[in-house]
Formats: C-alpha cells, sequence, structure tokens
C-alpha cells in the first residue's frame, strides 16, 4: 500500500490501516512531521509493526531543529541522504529483516 498526504490525520489513519490490514512493514517519510507529531510517534507504537523511516536529505546536516525526530523513536532502522534510493533501502532492509525474523523462527522450533 502507497499513501502520500500532507496531512497528518491521514498518516495517522494509514499508520493505523496497516495494522488491521496485516503489513509487515511499515516505511515512511514523515517530512517535517519527524519534529513535531507525537500523534504518528503513538500511532507507530501502538501499531508494533516493524517501521522503516526515510529522509530523502540528509537531515542532520540541515537546519538544528531537525536533527531531532519523534519518528525515530519507533523506527526499527532510518535512512536519510540517499535521496529517492532510499525508500528502496528501506525496503530491502525491512525484507531482510523480515526474513531473518522467519529464519530465527523456524531455527527455535
Amino acid at each position: 500500500v502507497f499513501l502520500q498526504s500532507n496531512h497528518e490525520g491521514a498518516l495517522v489513519e494509514a499508520i493505523h490501516a496497516a495494522r488491521r490490514e496485516g503489513a509487515c512493514a511499515i516505511v515512511i517519510n514523515p517530512a517535517a512531521y519527524s519534529h513535531t507529531s507525537v500523534a504518528i510517534l503513538d500511532a507507530l507504537l501502538a501499531t508494533q509493526i516493524p517501521t522503516f523511516e526515510v529522509h530523502i536529505t540528509n537531515i542532520h546536516t540541515r537546519e538544528s531543529f531537525r536533527h531531532h525526530s519523534y519518528v525515530s523513536s519507533a523506527a526499527r532502522g532510518v535512512i536519510c541522504g540517499f535521496g529517492v534510493e532510499g525508500y528502496g533501502l528501506a525496503i530491502d532492509g525491512a525484507a531482510a529483516l523480515l526474513a531473518l525474523g522467519v529464519r530465527e523462527a523456524v531455527s527455535a522450533a
């Protein structure tokens, strides 16, 4: 499922829908909401779905207020500064971690 929205509430609803629909992972670019949205953080924490945060630019080389991301507290991984290639990197990372989890579960059985 893909969603692009500039509305915080729509993003929160999509995050909750991901749980209802059985999503295995969430890849999110929260953009400026990274630095302001406790609502998105709470939604991500509530889903308990592995989340991967993507930023097209390196937020750590930008203005100091952009160095903190609430979303990072809920993220399994964070990718920034790779441009739009970061989305593919996040999907590859999610797939690798999910596969590792399956292998570990099989080994434990």
